[in-house]
């Protein structure tokens, strides 16, 4: 499979410098026509949706509740053919484009194109699909709105490339024989990577739900075998006889967050955000978000030792009353206004115990049985109030906490090393990839055998963060 074709040419471009001297170096446009279909009058109701995650999919089965709702005029769209390429002009840097194997709807932000000639478009799907041929891409756009996370994900991507520069990017084009060759083979040996992801991903999802189950069994039956009684709380069930419930209102004080324009959060002292809530069991002690606010919002909007946040709206009801507390005051901090603070009155609970306590389907049940949707699910103050908090003794909350901490360290860390193995795949993969479509790697004559095709669909650790919203916004 490391065998390398004779010879080559410099093509010298970012993600790659040189094919094989028998292939082609194309422009863009010189490969590709862009489909410039109205869907007017209306010839089909299908709505496609592009992701970074799951390429081209009917937006009823889009994942995430990101982006921009369908419009309910079906004229407003454009029109792609199935085997089109979809590229969206203003994430292409961040991974949304692919083929279509579909005939639908698609926004006017959407380019799609179709070869000229007899070209495989899988095999430029590859590449497009393809991170280091995404990055070349950054210089060409306008209106940059982006953020690198750690681990190399774009996130909150606004950047609008035309076809202007769009379709004069170089792309290289073997003979057609072996672009089919080309494709077979990593639909091949991508396939295989993929599954080895998927079976890593579902051990991560078997370990997560194991803990959650030691979490919810501990916080309400203890660790001693205590004999239970009857809570009277359908979703809480049976708690040992010496513990209590009380309703959190009984002994919590509430405050909504701070609402203010954008200008308001360019600079200033600490903000915690809606992010910081939702992906913490802990709010981080540095948050990453800023604002302006004077002395007495600092005051009435302030995050102090022993602070438990909530979320409080989203078009998600799962992503709502999602919690987080304080271990440490956050000098001059305020919070959005898209999460609630909840501040103990009296030292009922320790704020370690409350951490995982927050966090079993007990608590979940109760607020989406009782939570209405309109067209956002809202966590009010008043339902807030209404929290069952199982109270144990304040020694066997402490034994809890420091008994459950160390089971998170456990599981945090049989997870990281996963990922870690998960990163090293899509490492792997992404060099494949790469290798094989620019010509590194001749894979003529290898003879592929039958496989389990397994797409480029799955939501690894590499990708789980990123936030890629679609705008339906018109072309300029």
């Amino acid at each position: 499979m490391n065998k390398a074709y004779t010879s080559y040419a410099p093509i010298n471009q970012k993600w790659a410098k040189q094919i094989p001297s028998h292939w082609d170096a194309k422009r863009m446009k010189a490969v590709f026509a862009m489909r410039k279909e109205r869907n007017k009058p209306i010839v089909t109701e299908n709505i496609l949706s592009l992701t970074a995650k799951q390429g081209v999919v009917p937006y009823a089965e889009r994942e995430g509740t990101g982006g921009n709702k369908p419009k309910s005029d079906f004229t407003q769209y454009n029109v792609c053919h199935e085997n089109d390429l979809l590229v969206n002009c203003m994430n292409v840097v961040s991974g949304a484009a692919g083929v279509s194997r579909y005939y639908g709807a698609i926004s006017p932000v959407y380019y799609a194109f179709y070869p000229h000639k007899n070209e495989n478009i899988w095999y430029y799907h590859y590449i497009f699909r393809l991170l280091p041929f995404q990055r070349s891409l950054v210089g060409l756009g306008k209106g940059i709105l982006m953020h690198e996370s750690e681990d190399g994900t774009l996130t909150s991507v606004r950047m609008r490339i035309s076809m202007d520069y769009l379709g004069n990017v170089l792309l290289p084009v073997p003979p057609r024989s072996e672009q089919d060759q080309i494709v077979r083979f990593l639909d091949w040996k991508v396939s295989g990577i993929n599954k080895l992801i998927s079976i890593k991903c579902k051990q991560i999802k078997a370990l997560e739900e194991q803990e959650r189950r030691i979490v919810s069994d501990s916080v309400l039956h203890g660790l001693h075998g205590s004999p239970l009684k009857d809570s009277s709380n359908r979703w809480i069930g049976k708690i040992p006889t010496d513990w209590d419930v009380v309703k959190l209102g009984r002994f919590c004080s509430f405050q909504n967050g701070i609402s203010e324009s954008g200008d308001f959060f360019t600079s200033g002292t600490p903000f915690v955000g809606y992010g910081d809530v939702y992906r913490h069991l802990e709010l981080p002690k540095t948050v990453s978000g800023v604002a302006q606010a004077n002395e007495q919002q600092q005051e009435v909007f302030s995050v102090r030792k022993g602070d438990i946040f909530f979320t409080r709206t989203s078009e998600n009801i799962e992503e709502v009353g999602m919690a987080a507390v304080c271990k440490q005051t956050i000098d001059k901090a305020v919070f959005s206004g898209f999460v609630i603070r909840c501040r103990p009155r009296t030292a009922l609970v320790d704020i370690d115990y409350m951490k995982y306590y927050l966090q079993i389907p007990a608590i979940r049940n109760h607020f989406s049985s009782m939570m209405n949707i309109v067209i956002r699910a809202s966590l009010g103050q008043n339902l807030l109030k209404q929290m069952p908090v199982v109270i144990p003794p304040m020694d066997e909350q402490k034994e809890l906490a420091t008994y459950l901490d160390k089971q998170h360290e456990k599981y945090v860390a049989l997870i990281e090393t996963i990922r870690q193995e998960i990163a090293a795949l899509d490492e792997f993969k992404t060099r494949l990839i790469s290798d094989v479509v620019t010509g590194k790697i001749d894979v003529r004559g290898i003879e592929i055998p039958d496989y389990e095709y397994v797409a480029d669909e799955i939501d690894t650790a590499s990708n789980e963060d990123a936030n890629i919203e679609e705008t339906d916004e018109q072309e300029e």
